[in-house]
């Protein structure tokens, strides 16, 4: 009776203690945080490996299987899944519940690395991430032209408009869907190139020497000092096209453009 006692005794404090009461409560509902589902961090560690030009076969038996034997030994894995398709491997490792994220990724990336040397020497290193359940695009925003295709307006959105919603706050990461990037690629004409005694190697070891931009040094001064740059000599397509594979010894030249067709398309043919 102390409660009711007090209440009926001091009317004006037992208000104050109400109004008290309901502030908090009002405060605590604003705080509530709005989710989809409960708040349980599954660890989930991904592995992406890109390996241009190879096929699905050769990603799984040259980067993914390899990936997955010495992956397959961590403590408290509970699952791996996996996919291979042309020129990328994808590896999701999901953990038990109690495992540390990032011990986990820890572990991940120390045996990826290990794994490094018994990949093809083409393939980029493989990019390991943590993975959130809760994050997933919040808005999406679609471009239109009458003008433009879809490979300039995924390069005009890279440049344009990405940066300046990164800086938003409270946006975490802005990716483009169904983004196309622009690529040099290389048709190789095999009748033209067995005509001139040039093979595919000669091609790519042209293009890995010549196709290069090297620090020049600098040059100091009393008063300034200036970084020298060598820039490369080509460009555009038409400067590939220039570009000499070969030297005979009569003195003829056979230019890239003799022996292959030359083309800014997109990187890849299979996205829309």
């Amino acid at each position: 009776m102390k409660i009711t006692d007090t209440s009926v005794k001091r009317p004006v404090f037992a208000i104050v203690i109400n109004l008290l009461l309901l502030t908090f409560g009002l405060v605590a509902f604003t705080m509530l945080p709005l989710r989809e589902y409960p708040d349980i961090e599954t660890p989930i560690v991904n592995i992406s490996t890109e390996y241009t030009g190879a096929s699905a076969e050769i990603i799984e038996t040259k980067i993914t299987q390899i990936i997955e034997n010495r992956i397959s030994g961590i403590e408290g894995i509970k699952s791996i899944n996996s996919s291979s398709r042309n020129g990328r491997s994808n590896i999701t490792i999901e953990f038990d519940i109690n495992r540390d994220i990032d011990a986990a990724s820890n572990d991940v990336r120390e045996r990826v690395a290990r794994a490094l040397d018994s990949l093809p020497d083409q393939v980029r290193p493989p990019e390991v991430s943590k993975s959130n359940s809760d994050e997933s695009p919040i808005a999406w925003f679609v471009l239109n032209s009458e003008t433009m295709d879809s490979l300039q307006l995924s390069d005009y959105a890279q440049r344009f408009i990405v940066d300046r919603l990164a800086v938003v706050d409270g946006v975490s990461n802005v990716r483009i869907g169904g983004e196309r990037q622009y690529a040099m690629k290389i048709w190789l004409n095999r009748q033209a190139m067995a005509a001139r005694g040039i093979t595919s190697s000669d091609i790519e070891n042209t293009l890995r020497t010549e196709n290069v931009e090297l620090p020049a040094g600098e040059i100091e001064s009393i008063d300034r000092d200036f970084t020298v740059r060598t820039a490369r000599s080509y460009k555009d397509q038409r400067d590939f096209k220039n570009l000499v594979i070969k030297r005979g010894d009569e003195g003829y030249l056979v230019r890239l453009g003799e022996v292959a067709d030359v083309h800014l398309e997109a990187a890849d043919d299979e996205s829309l």
